[in-house]
């Protein structure tokens, strides 16, 4: 039997994921007790209606029972179940963005901030996300894309499934992308900031890439940079990591650094990776 345990950011689109599980054939059960995970996987494997696909939403709307979860793990564990954790994460600010436009409180802080509410759940689930075996962002996924990525992890090969790349640009002047496994500062590279035509375009604009790419140490610099990653990639693999964040930096997060990983993100795919752009601070700028 084939167990999956959908978990993570509250509002970064786990009932989604759930119901393409559902379209998929996953007999599907929605904010399951941890305590309840051994039970509920015994009662699946036991059915006489030979539900060989689960897949339950476990997250902090289970309140002090979401405390139990490791505690359920091992038991799973003990009784010889096999099961995967699917982690989905968003940006803070496009969950600040998603929670204002459905006018919903942040299930941890129902009179307070969503931000504040965000950053304790983010600490709740810090160790859980470590032990994810896949974790999706979905900052820039529609429901569409996000139910491809899932397609990809659960019904494609092996190689697919193993690594989520995830490309963020940013600005420094808004502060370092704290949670990044690998930084890159793109400010070596002329600046459209400065270009009076392109000063308030952004780098997902044409005009603003094609000045970007004008230079040689720019495609220099992606050409070495692209070859240490498909380097890197397969020992990330072989170590077990199953998300690996790229950030791209420049002055403002707005010009070089959005088309540059934007050009990461395309490579990638190209070569068959699981990648995902996001950009910070190019709102900001």
């Amino acid at each position: 039997m084939e167990f999956v345990i959908i978990t993570g950011m509250s509002g970064a689109g786990k009932s989604q994921a759930m119901k393409a599980m559902e379209d998929m054939g996953y007999y599907c059960m929605d904010n399951l007790p941890p305590t309840l995970l051994p039970k509920f996987a015994e009662l699946c494997h036991q059915s006489k209606r030979n539900i060989d696909k689960v897949a339950v939403v476990v997250d902090i709307r289970g309140g002090i029972f979401f405390e139990d979860l490791f505690k359920g793990l091992e038991e799973l564990n003990e009784e010889g179940i096999k099961y995967s954790i699917l982690f989905l994460d968003a940006l803070d600010q496009v969950l600040i963005k998603r929670y204002k436009e459905l006018r919903r409180p942040h299930p941890l802080n129902p009179k307070g901030g969503i931000l504040n509410g965000i950053l304790e759940e983010r600490k709740l689930l810090e160790e859980v996300k470590k032990k994810a075996d896949f974790v999706i962002d979905t900052s820039k996924l529609t429901i569409g894309m996000l139910k491809e990525e899932i397609y990809k992890i659960f019904f494609e090969g092996l190689e697919l499934r193993k690594l989520t790349i995830s490309i963020v640009s940013f600005g420094f002047k808004h502060g370092m992308l704290l949670d990044a496994d690998l930084v890159f500062d793109v400010r070596f590279i002329p600046n459209p900031y400065y270009v009076p035509e392109l000063k308030d375009f952004t780098g997902e604009d044409e005009d603003v890439k094609r000045y970007v790419f004008h230079w040689d140490q720019t495609n220099i610099f992606m050409d070495k940079l692209m070859d240490m990653l498909e380097f890197l990639i397969p020992y990330y693999i072989k170590e077990g990591k199953t998300q690996l964040i790229i950030g791209i930096g420049c002055t403002g997060g707005k010009h070089r650094s959005v088309a540059i990983a934007n050009e990461i993100e395309k490579r990638l795919k190209e070569n068959e990776h699981r990648a995902i752009v996001s950009h910070r601070d190019y709102k900001l700028a």
